[in-house]
């Protein structure tokens, strides 16, 4: 406590700084990593900002019991627990990895651990405070401090929320970061997006752009299935997300789930949808790889040549806002918040069946009939992707015609905001879905892309297409129709058309039972 004293007031005797307009910064750069990341080993590095932010400096390092290892050093962009900041301090107890952050030219040069600290230390100031003032002051700021205490502790049993269904026995305190974490300090800089579960940030480790998803403690059950689900073996695919690492931030009732994973500029497919149209080619790229990736999450994969089993799994809550899309267009499925995984011979656990995005929602599951059995599930998402598909097409320019402005599926029949009954309705009882333009049918490509939607949204669940077998179907459509390169005109269309072999999708495609329907 003394010490604590002592650096408070000293903090306190410290003059500020005042740092108007742009200021650009040069720190001592060093990374133990070089070789492997193809940096240099160290030297100076000038940091640059932009007008409205600040320049800092880092470094993080390991300390055991015999010897400093020295991580990383350079600059840090904007972070507000660095402002004012004259030396290096980290004030963590005892984490795996030491980092500061100060401002200055080269204040990175020396650093040091001082827990329990949050204001820079001034050490020049030492010798100029007699010692009586200093006990003064820490007997006068031990009093103040006792008597917060007190009245905290009052007012918490007084007023304490009630949080009763939310555990908070089993997470006394957050654990270690994540071991892939470890050595690389993380910064958010700025929410992408907000759902029913939490935040979506993008955040930077180090040089490296990541997406990390923030949920609340009460959210607890969705961040731990969604990384279960992360967890399972197999779940590296091209065409899912990929997990990086989880943390826990804070503690008790202010704790913070994270997830952290890759992180794709162009957001989700339904934002992408809203500003672009797409050409034939892109539409293919798109719903292609979008359908591979469903088929490989549903598929059911035995051990093999000593690698674990993966189950099938189904997504629940498949939209195009759970797509994401790579800077070629390269689908991503993403959010397994409500995702459930079926191992062989085991029963799927507890679940509810209407769970999801309502507009996506199969008609069983609007009806709550559902045959609580894997087949079911599968078959559920594979009526969402249908949705999806069409959503894809009525913002291609393939076809000649004109291209609407985007709209959610059934927005026209329901709006932006419908309820469960009119849902209801216009999906169960008037065996609605949405409309599929006469324009669109006169392009070869998309009228197959059309057949293959309706198939896969068809009212009787059994009578749906597989993923796999929607994903084979585009790929068919995709070789076939590689001439088509623009959209045909009146003049040549029917010459286009008489050029190109017909596909009969039924015939060319060995549609058996064991792969027609799931």
């Amino acid at each position: 406590m003394g010490w604590f004293c002592l650096l408070l007031l000293l903090g306190s005797l410290s003059p500020g700084r005042s740092l108007d307009g742009v200021r650009t910064e040069e720190c001592l750069f060093y990374n133990v990593d070089s070789e492997m990341e193809r940096t240099n080993r160290s030297g100076v590095e000038l940091c640059q900002v932009e007008a409205d932010k600040r320049s800092h400096c880092f470094a993080s390092w390991r300390n055991d019991s015999s010897s400093v290892e020295l991580l990383k050093k350079g600059c840090w962009l904007d972070d507000f627990n660095c402002y004012d900041r004259q030396d290096c301090v980290a004030t963590e107890q005892s984490p795996q990895v030491f980092f500061c952050c100060c401002e200055g030219n080269f204040c990175n040069e020396k650093f040091t651990h001082l827990p329990n600290v949050s204001l820079p230390v001034m050490k020049a100031a030492l010798g100029s405070i007699g010692v009586l003032t200093v006990m003064i002051y820490c007997l006068l700021l031990i009093t103040t401090l006792s008597m917060v205490l007190l009245i905290s502790v009052w007012m918490y049993r007084h007023q304490k929320p009630p949080y009763g269904q939310v555990d908070l026995s089993e997470d006394p305190c957050p654990p270690p970061a994540s071991p892939l974490l470890g050595l690389k300090p993380l910064q958010l800089l700025e929410v992408k997006a907000r759902g029913r579960f939490g935040q979506v940030w993008k955040a930077q480790i180090l040089n490296e752009f990541v997406a990390v998803k923030i949920f609340p403690i009460q959210n607890k059950k969705s961040w731990e299935n969604e990384r279960d689900v992360f967890m399972i073996p197999g779940m590296r695919h091209e065409n899912i997300l990929r997990f990086i690492g989880e943390e826990r931030r804070g503690s008790h009732l202010e704790t913070k789930l994270w997830l952290i994973t890759e992180f794709h500029e162009r957001g989700s497919l339904s934002d992408f949808l809203k500003g672009n149209v797409v050409s034939w080619t892109e539409l293919c790229q798109i719903t292609e790889s979008m359908s591979c990736g469903l088929a490989y999450l549903h598929e059911d994969i035995p051990r093999l040549k000593g690698d674990q089993h993966k189950p099938a799994i189904a997504h629940r809550d498949f939209k195009s806002k759970n797509i994401i899309l790579r800077s070629d267009l390269t689908a991503i499925i993403a959010d397994f918040g409500l995702a459930i995984c079926f191992e062989p011979g085991k029963p799927p656990g507890e679940t509810h069946g209407q769970v999801g995005t309502r507009r996506y929602m199969a008609p069983e599951v609007l009806e709550g009939a559902i045959n609580f059995q894997r087949d079911a599930f599968l078959r559920i998402d594979i009526y969402a992707l249908g949705l999806v598909l069409w959503e894809v097409v009525t913002r291609c320019k393939a076809a000649d015609g004109l291209v609407d402005e985007y709209m959610l599926p059934f927005e026209e029949e329901v709006g932006q905001h419908p309820t469960l009954e009119d849902l209801q309705e216009v999906v169960v009882h008037k065996k609605m879905r949405p409309a599929i333009k006469e324009f669109w049918l006169e392009h070869n490509g998309l009228a197959q892309i059309c057949e293959t939607l309706e198939e896969c949204w068809d009212h009787d669940a059994e009578a749906r297409l597989s993923a796999g077998c929607v994903d084979e179907r585009i790929s068919q459509v995709r070789r076939h129709t590689a001439t088509i390169i623009a959209p045909p005109s009146s003049e040549h269309h029917g010459l286009l058309l008489s050029s190109i072999t017909p596909i009969t999708m039924v015939t060319n495609v060995d549609l058996s039972p064991k792969e027609a329907s799931i």
